[in-house]
């Protein structure tokens, strides 16, 4: 492999990398289900039906990928779930 296809290797792992990241939401005891899946509703677009599964699945299983995508496009949606008192953060 000459050094221009190991370059160009690298790139296209960074890449793909950076499009997997996670926004995970965790339970805590202080958020009602309604603020939970009205904040995901708003801040992630989902659905009325994917954020009530979202909040029933960090209810019973203590956390929740909500979102996945690339740091930059994740960070703002983050910051406003952080901002709205929920517990959460990209992996």
């Amino acid at each position: 492999m000459s050094i221009i296809e190991k370059i160009q290797e690298d790139v296209l792992v960074d890449e793909l990398v950076g499009i997997n990241n996670e926004i995970v939401l965790y339970n805590d005891d202080v958020n009602t289900f309604d603020h939970v899946i009205d904040t995901l509703i708003r801040v992630c677009n989902h659905t009325s039906e994917q954020a009530e599964q979202c909040a029933i699945l960090v209810h019973y299983k203590g956390k929740c990928t909500v979102k996945t995508g690339s740091f930059d496009e994740l960070k703002p949606q983050c910051t406003q779930l952080l901002e709205a008192g929920l517990s959460a953060e990209i992996v």
